[in-house]
Parts: C-alpha cells; sequence; structure tokens
C-alpha cells in the first residue's frame, strides 16, 4: 500500500487490524506498520520540531572544508531546553549536484518561529543559496500492538543522526517478531545460513 493515496486502516470486530484500503482496494493483512498519520487516533502529540533546509555551494566554514559534518549545539550554550542539531553533506554524497551542499538545521520547536529559533546553527553556515523552513508536529503510539496488531512509529525528532530512529526501529522489530536484533553479528551471513 506504499504511495496510495488515503489509505484506511480496516479493523475486525475485535478491534484487531484486518487490512488497508485504498482507491476502492483492499489489502488484507494480519499486521500493521506505520507512521503516526496512519493511524491518528493511535498516537498523542509529544512535541514539534523546527527545521531550516538550506542549499549552499560550499562546505560549512571553519570546519575543515568537510563534506560530512555533525555538529550539535548544547542547550546551556543557547539557553534552551533541548538541543540544536546541525548536519551538513554534499554531492560526494550523491545528494546534490556537483558543487552543491544540502544543510539541516533542527531543534524541539520552542517558540512558533522557527527563523529565528534556528538562527545560532543557520548563522553557522555561511551564505546560503536557498532557505526552506518548517514546522511538524511529533507524535508517539499510544495503542496496545499485542491487542490490535498495529506497530505504529514514533515521529521523526530533532535529531539529525537518526539514533532514536534506529532505537525505534530495533523496538518495533522486537515487539512484531519477538526477537532481538544482536548487532555484533554478520546479520548477512546469519541469514544466508537460516536459508540451508
Amino acid at each position: 500500500m506504499l504511495n496510495k493515496p488515503e489509505c484506511k486502516v480496516e479493523f475486525d470486530m475485535e478491534g484487531k487490524v484486518c487490512g488497508v484500503t485504498s482507491e476502492g482496494e483492499t489489502a488484507k493483512c494480519k499486521k500493521v506498520v506505520c507512521d503516526p498519520s496512519y493511524l491518528a487516533n493511535k498516537v498523542r502529540k509529544i512535541g514539534k520540531v523546527a527545521r531550516a533546509i538550506a542549499i549552499m555551494s560550499h562546505p560549512i566554514p571553519n570546519a575543515n572544508d568537510s563534506h560530512s559534518i555533525q555538529i550539535i549545539l548544547p542547550q546551556k550554550q543557547l539557553g534552551r531546553k533541548s538541543d540544536m542539531y546541525v548536519f551538513c553533506c554534499s554531492y560526494t554524497h550523491n545528494v546534490a549536484p556537483k558543487g552543491k551542499f544540502i544543510a539541516f538545521v533542527s531543534a524541539e520547536a520552542e517558540t512558533d518561529n522557527p527563523q529565528s529559533e534556528l538562527k545560532p546553527g543557520i548563522d553557522l553556515l555561511g551564505p546560503v543559496d536557498e532557505l526552506f523552513f518548517d514546522m511538524y508536529d511529533r507524535y508517539e503510539p499510544v495503542n496496545e500492538p499485542s491487542l490490535d496488531n498495529c506497530f505504529v512509529s514514533s515521529s521523526y525528532d530533532a535529531t539529525t543522526h537518526f539514533e532514536t530512529t534506529v532505537t525505534d526501529v530495533l523496538n518495533m522489530y522486537t515487539l512484531i517478531t519477538g526477537k532481538t536484533v544482536d548487532l555484533s553479528v554478520d546479520l548477512s551471513a546469519a541469514s544466508a545460513a537460516e536459508d540451508y
């Protein structure tokens, strides 16, 4: 049901998921794995993220001309309740045309003005070609997956290193399969061994 408009999650008489409907077609299933936008009645708002995306023609100044950099601005240094994150990558990562750099500045929103709120991180970028701002609500699941077979992820937070996202995915994997992932094991070798 990827890339389908207006997906509706269907439930049976016991309240367990039984399918997803879009464009008059229903795909039957025993479990649904989704982000909060699919099941608004099974999540709660936990915050808001302010994000700026910058397109630049240079790396972040004073960072050894690095084509990839992560900067965390501590909350105390900024007089905030949470840290601010700056991430930059470039054409060398095949994410932009040759000579271009993409930077992200993000933080948990503490006001309704992302332009001023993200200024300390944006000021580190130097001149930018284009700058875009966005704010979005963050949600976390409140349902009990063992009762409805709905496995809902949390929304992306302000971090740019994806640690919280990876943790969320690993926790969901354990909820769905009952197994834990041992990241010290070469998964490709273990998977190949299971095929025999």
